[in-house]
This record gives structure tokens, C-alpha cells and sequence, in this order.
């Protein structure tokens, strides 16, 4: 493919988005055929949403952090995109149903870097990545999707869509990282008031750390770096599908406190 069948890919995605429509697949001549292709597409589709929305990237999120997730899309490792301003928010934090279809929802562990992760001469680990840390907080990602079925449309094409982008929302942060088995932090998601599911931080690679090391040495590759004051999520924990207009949903992260979203 050439940047021209890149160019295209990311603007169908972006008419989709701005249309509110579902695409069924991208079409065979601009569709991405293996990641870099779809991390080329990714790009595009960002500075097309930058362009529109106005903001800046403020962060980045990795998905697909589960082994067996990662076994179902036929990927070898996790995948990553931009969070973009105009769609991160606090908690506790209110959206229109109708500003997306899936609406599945993921507890996830995010940080915010206190300073710059470079390039080294080898790569990063989870012990390396650790004191660059700043903050620690419990998040939840709304999941959205431009195609009509994102369990068979590929790795490539999900990576294209800037994995799967939708809302994201944080809570408060704490600094005691230390404080934290980080390994295994628990999650319980209520809906409504009522226990929806319950998860742990050992869900995404064995712990969060080791997702942020994957994402710098990831984004190294790409010839950028992670920087003091990005915005980090790790992966579902555990996730919630289909949330409804009317519904509130709740993710307690116990000493990391509650992070909740309501539809409207």
C-alpha cells in the first residue's frame, strides 16, 4: 500500500466517525494488510481527529494486554494508540449513549510519567520504567469501534481504527505507587449499585509495569518517546459490556478510590 491507500483508509474512518455509521470492513485496495501498514493509517486518523476536534495527544493507551485477547486477534504482543484530549475526561464523568455504539467498559490502571523515558541501549523493563512513574489512578476506558464487528475485523484493521478509540476518564491520583501491590490490585465494577464484575491488575501482562515498558520501547520503535506528563493506561482488567442509556457504572479500586461514568 502506499500513502495515498493510507490517506484514504484514514479519512473513511474519520467520515465514519463524524457520520456516526459503522463500516463493515475498510476496502480491500486501502485496508491494512500488517501492523505498520496499520500504524501508518493510525497516524493519519489521528491528525485528522487533532484537526477536527482541535486539542493535542496527551497520553497513550495500550490494548489487547491479555494473552488470550491477544491469541484471539492473532497478535504476539499488546497494541497502542493516542489518547487524544478532546475525548479523556474525569471522574466522575457523563456521556450521551448516543456518542458511540459498543459503550464496553474497561477498568484499567493508568499512570502519568514524571519524566522522560528516551531511548537506551537496551529496553526497558518494568523495574527500569518504575521510577519515572509519577502518579498511579484507576481509570475506565469506553470502548467504541468504526466497524460493525470488531472481533472479526483483525488486528491491523482495530490498530487503524487508533485501537478501538472511544472515552476515556481517570480518577484521583496518588503518588504512593510504592503503597501499591501493583502486581495484583484488585477492581470490582458495579452497575447501577449492583456487582458487575471484579478483576485484578495481574490481567494485563502480570502487572501494569510491564505493559509501560512494552509502550516506550514500542513507541521508540516509532521514533518517538514516552514524556514527563503523559497520560498512561494499561488494559482491561476486567470489562463490562453493553452499558445503556440511564446506566451508572462504577469501578472501585479500593485504596485508589472509585472512578465512575454515567450514559445519558
Amino acid at each position: 500500500m502506499d500513502s495515498q491507500s493510507f490517506d484514504r483508509a484514514a479519512e473513511m474512518l474519520m467520515q465514519a466517525r463524524l457520520d456516526r455509521r459503522r463500516l463493515s470492513a475498510l476496502p480491500d485496495n486501502c485496508r491494512p494488510g500488517d501492523e505498520a501498514g496499520a500504524y501508518d493509517i493510525q497516524d493519519r486518523y489521528v491528525r485528522l481527529m487533532l484537526d477536527h476536534y482541535g486539542g493535542d495527544i496527551v497520553g497513550y493507551k495500550a490494548g489487547c494486554t491479555n494473552v488470550t485477547a491477544q491469541q484471539q486477534l492473532g497478535l504476539s504482543s499488546p497494541f497502542a494508540g493516542p489518547l487524544l484530549s478532546h475525548l479523556v475526561m474525569t471522574s466522575p464523568a457523563v456521556i450521551s449513549a448516543e456518542s458511540g455504539f459498543m459503550r464496553m467498559i474497561e477498568a484499567e490502571i493508568g499512570f502519568r510519567l514524571g519524566q522522560d523515558l528516551p531511548g537506551l541501549a537496551t529496553p526497558y523493563t518494568a523495574a527500569t520504567v518504575r521510577p519515572a512513574l509519577g502518579t498511579v489512578f484507576g481509570a475506565i476506558e469506553v470502548v467504541d469501534s468504526r466497524y460493525e464487528d470488531w472481533t472479526t475485523a483483525g488486528a491491523p484493521q482495530l490498530i487503524a481504527d487508533n485501537v478501538c478509540t472511544g472515552f476515556w476518564l481517570y480518577g484521583t491520583e496518588s503518588s504512593d505507587i510504592a503503597a501499591l501491590d501493583l502486581a495484583n490490585h484488585p477492581v470490582q465494577v458495579r452497575r447501577n449499585g449492583l456487582a458487575a464484575e471484579q478483576g485484578s491488575s495481574a490481567n494485563v501482562l502480570d502487572n501494569p509495569l510491564n505493559v509501560v515498558a512494552w509502550l516506550a520501547n514500542h513507541l521508540i520503535s516509532r521514533g518517538t518517546i514516552l514524556k514527563a506528563g503523559d497520560l498512561l493506561t494499561t488494559g482491561t482488567m476486567i470489562a463490562v459490556n453493553n452499558a445503556e442509556q440511564g446506566d451508572r457504572i462504577e469501578a472501585d479500586f479500593g485504596t485508589l478510590g472509585v472512578v465512575s461514568v454515567s450514559f445519558t
